[in-house]
């Protein structure tokens, strides 16, 4: 199903998958205001067009033994692409690394992490600072998160950024 555009009803099941993965194909069919067969045809085709990347579950880290969410704000020694590609391989391996961006300004990567506790974050951030090319790191404890919002604002994004 090749779509040059995502339409009204493509909008609204994002929206609403996004809202609620484990929603039936009939209660999605009917929140989009088609049957459920094309609804069905139209999830795989933006699962397999890359729209849809995956479906989970939002754990609770504290629930989990995560006391601690803390941001590293990494400088490399030298921003050459072998030397930042070696940083992302490394970070892949560590469970605790849950994402990475390269950034701009002040930094070249910004991590955030999760740990047991502040000895944990304590020897992460010690792992960090030992990995090969760092040459700083700035850490951020989270002290509270006011809103954790997953996804995307689909009301928000312009219907151009949907063509392909």
């Amino acid at each position: 199903m090749a779509r040059v555009r995502l339409d009204e009803i493509d909008r609204q099941i994002l929206k609403d998958l996004q809202a609620n993965g484990r929603i039936t194909n009939v209660e999605l069919a009917e929140r989009a205001g088609i049957s459920a067969p094309p609804c069905l045809r139209r999830v795989r085709g933006l699962e397999a067009e890359g729209y849809i990347r995956g479906y989970h579950a939002d754990l609770a880290p504290d629930k989990l033994g995560f006391e601690v969410i803390f941001f590293a704000l990494v400088g490399l020694e030298s921003q050459a692409q072998e030397r930042l590609k070696a940083f992302e391989r490394l970070v892949q391996d560590w469970p605790e690394v849950r994402e990475c961006h390269m950034v701009r300004g002040g930094g070249d990567f910004l991590l955030k992490l999760l740990a047991h506790n502040t000895a944990h974050e304590n020897e992460l951030t010690q792992k960090i600072t030992s990995a090969k090319d760092v040459i700083r790191v700035t850490t951020f404890p989270v002290i509270r998160t006011s809103k954790a919002e997953p996804g995307i604002p689909l009301d928000e994004a312009p219907a151009e950024a949907a063509e392909t």
